[in-house]
């Protein structure tokens, strides 16, 4: 029989498929880099505001900016990776990243700053689907997959937990510029490895993407943290803030209608029945707007009141960045023999009991007692809780849904973040009432700690009435 041109070239030139290992670590890699820029600027803020001339309202925008972008797209950009395939996706998100990142690093105002923190965040929403969507496409379900999920937990958590230590040793040797310039070469060197060893896929059926509901919701959270951040100055009864939160109430109501009448929805609202995907999305949503906010007012609360510089402010976070990684790692092997119930109850009391802990902070505190400890316990309690719940939340999709189930677990945790960042801060400034002293800082932030406390006391309680005990088999 006579041999083909293409299958001589095929036989000439086998392609392998590259190991599971190598695409868990490449999407692992991506993931670092957008979680690392939601909590790498939080040292850099004062350095900010003192170089660009921002307000303190401004320096919470820094880090929104980046949030909403991220929350309000991914749902676009998870479906983007089903349609068009999650390759291209990938390298699309992290390229409009990396140039958002050099952007970011050169501005010369605040506006500039802020214009760059958005299309960061967009790349993000581009990319991060197609981080956790790799994951479990390159590692079939069950212990395995629990394990590269719990990998990617991790690696996501500490992103944002070295985001301290990273940024306070860039800014106090070089500027607060690096924190952004910083991913440009590592943008770089991730786009190299996988143009070169990432395989493309897709289950794509012909839809058209979404667009408007990805503009109204994004829209809608955007305008609902801005009235949030506007009753720190105005109150919560003033017009100033009622009428942005009022719209961003219709808008996000506005796109739960469209979605539920377009042919092609960007969120199918019937995969809310699914009781894995409701529930796991519910409890990220809740445990996301306390753990969140955590970063920002440690690091605040370090240099502000306690007088640290970006890189002690960052050290003194260290243990924690290590105890969310630990905690994220051995996750799964608890999981095996509690259950995924139990262990993301757990592990969200275990981070309630910390954020109460640290809402009795004093100007007088020692750092083992007042900093080190509690710290540790909210990161090792958010890892142990971070990992059943993506696990949970990503067990019940189709292949087609894959990447909007990816992007629907990353929206669920950044988006409450995101509206929980803007209420802490609004209580917070509630506390200072305009005083600027360390100790009504403290005060302020004390109180926001306390109330995330509650919140995931809340979120533990939402648990135990929703969350299946295990995840179920397929």
């Amino acid at each position: 029989m006579l041999e083909t041109a293409a299958t001589a070239r095929a036989r000439r030139s086998p392609r392998t498929a590259p190991p599971a290992w190598l695409l868990v670590a490449l999407a692992c890699a991506g993931q670092f880099l957008v979680v690392l820029d939601v909590s790498v600027v939080n040292v850099a803020l004062p350095s900010m505001r003192a170089d660009l001339g921002m307000t303190s309202s401004g320096l919470q925008w820094v880090v929104n900016a980046y949030s909403m972008a991220f929350a309000g797209f991914m749902l676009l950009g998870g479906r983007a990776g089903d349609l068009y395939g999650r390759k291209r996706m990938f390298l699309t998100g992290l390229s409009l990243f990396t140039l958002a990142s050099l952007a970011g690093g050169l501005a010369q105002s605040g506006w500039q700053l802020l214009l760059a923190r958005a299309v960061q965040g967009l790349g993000a929403a581009v990319l991060a689907p197609a981080t956790l969507t790799i994951v479990t496409a390159a590692v079939p379900e069950g212990a395995a997959r629990a394990r590269a999920i719990a990998t990617w937990t991790a690696v996501g958590a500490g992103g944002g937990a070295a985001g301290g230590l990273v940024g306070g040793g860039l800014v106090d040797l070089l500027s607060w510029r690096w924190v952004l310039l910083i991913n440009v070469p590592v943008g770089v060197l991730v786009l190299a490895g996988s143009l070169r060893r990432l395989a493309e896929s897709r289950t794509g059926d012909g839809r058209r993407l979404d667009l408007p509901g990805a503009l109204l919701v994004t829209a809608g959270l955007a305008t609902l943290a801005y009235g949030i951040s506007r009753t720190e100055s105005e109150g919560w009864t003033a017009s100033a803030a009622l009428v942005p939160l009022a719209a961003g109430l219709a808008l996000v109501a506005l796109f739960l209608v469209v979605e539920a009448r377009t042919a092609a929805p960007l969120m199918p609202l019937g995969l809310f029945r699914l009781r894995t995907v409701s529930a796991a999305n519910a409890a990220m949503f809740v445990n996301g707007s306390a753990m969140f906010s955590m970063w920002f007012f440690l690091t605040l609360y370090l240099q502000n009141a306690l007088g640290y510089t970006p890189l002690e402010a960052g050290l003194a976070l260290v243990p924690s960045s290590l105890a969310i990684v630990v905690g994220s790692k051995l996750a799964p092997r608890l999981m095996r023999v509690a259950g995924a119930r139990t262990v993301a109850v757990l592990g969200t009391l275990l981070a309630a009991t910390g954020f109460g802990w640290q809402s009795t902070m004093r100007m007088d505190d020692g750092y083992v007692t007042g900093i080190m400890l509690p710290g540790v316990l909210m990161m090792l309690g958010g890892g142990l809780g971070s990992t059943p719940l993506a696990s949970l939340a990503t067990s019940g999709a189709g292949p087609g849904e894959a990447g909007l189930v990816s992007g629907l677990v990353n929206t669920s945790r950044t988006m409450g973040g995101s509206l929980g960042l803007a209420v802490l801060s609004a209580l917070a400034a509630s506390r200072t009432a305009g005083r600027g002293t360390p100790q009504a800082l403290t005060e302020g932030y004390a109180l926001a700690f306390r109330a995330g406390a509650g919140v995931l006391l809340a979120g533990a309680a939402l648990m135990l009435l929703w969350l299946p005990r295990r995840i179920p088999a397929r």
